[in-house]
């Protein structure tokens, strides 16, 4: 008999219920009146992507309710969002409990974001040579990207449902350059939905050919004499701190204060 080759899947829990929130109408218990809209995406998610992908491990990842070190090094970190609706707050309360009636573990560590502790996940789980399946509600993870992770999320403006998973080939055909320079993108171009500025000007299109042309950021200013035309050159160079902030708080750390333990991952039965 052959064993199961072992395929982790992780959840992106903040991003999966704030999606999930967005993507489905109201929702309520009919005797009480708690919403549940976002519950109800999450468990609809969870159910088949463990019907589809039959993973062996499974864990989830949370976001800490506190500043995490990116707030730290600039205010204004994430600061255009507007604060958790009312009746989303409580959700975020029974997916937890979903999650450990189905006995999944859950990650979560003070200064840090969820996708550092995915990314954490990923790195342990690819040197123990197990391939992982990212499941998440927003594109930040597509850096994680490798011959042995994979992320699988909704498509932008389709239903909750319908999804799309991306492997290197993808990523690629998406940007135009490899997984790990989505960072780079990001420190160029910036990323609104995280108010990481980028440099002021610049766009996905010519971030993106930039690093086709020279590589990632450090790269981009070793050669910043060969950037044409001028007027671009000029405003990289009047920018390179702004460059490197954001290429930096775009990044997703893998060295969280953590440690997979795959026997506790075990895809087992739940509390009915």
């Amino acid at each position: 008999m052959t064993q199961e080759k072992p395929l982790l899947l992780l959840f992106d829990g903040n991003a999966l219920v704030h999606r999930a929130f967005h993507a489905i109408p109201p929702l309520t218990i009919t005797k009480t009146g708690e919403p549940v809209n976002a519950v109800y995406g999450f468990v609809l998610m969870l159910l088949r992507v463990l019907n589809d992908l039959r993973p062996t491990h499974y864990a989830v990842a949370f976001d800490y309710p506190a500043p995490t070190f990116r707030h730290l090094e600039f205010r204004e970190y994430k600061a255009q969002r507007p604060p958790t609706p009312e009746e989303l707050r409580g959700q975020f309360r029974r997916v937890r409990e979903l999650v450990d009636a189905f006995g999944i573990p859950a990650y979560e560590v003070e200064g840090y974001e969820a996708d550092d502790i995915l990314g954490t996940i990923c790195r342990q789980a690819s040197g123990e040579g197990i391939d992982t399946v990212i499941v998440t509600g927003d594109a930040d993870t597509l850096q994680l990207v490798s011959s042995r992770v994979k992320v699988l999320i909704p498509r932008p403006g389709r239903p909750f449902s319908d999804t799309i998973i991306y492997d290197e080939d993808a990523v690629r055909q998406r940007y135009g350059i490899e997984p790990l320079q989505i960072c780079d993108l990001k420190g160029l171009k910036g990323d609104a939905s995280d108010n990481i500025p980028g440099v002021p000007g610049v766009g996905e299109k010519t971030a993106a050919k930039l690093i086709q042309g020279f590589g990632g950021v450090d790269v981009v200013y070793e050669h910043i004499d060969e950037v044409t035309p001028e007027r671009l050159q000029d405003v990289l160079r009047r920018n390179e701190g702004l460059a490197r902030l954001s290429r930096e708080l775009a990044t997703i750390v893998t060295d969280v204060p953590i440690t997979l333990d795959l026997e506790r991952c075990l895809v087992g039965g739940y509390d009915r």
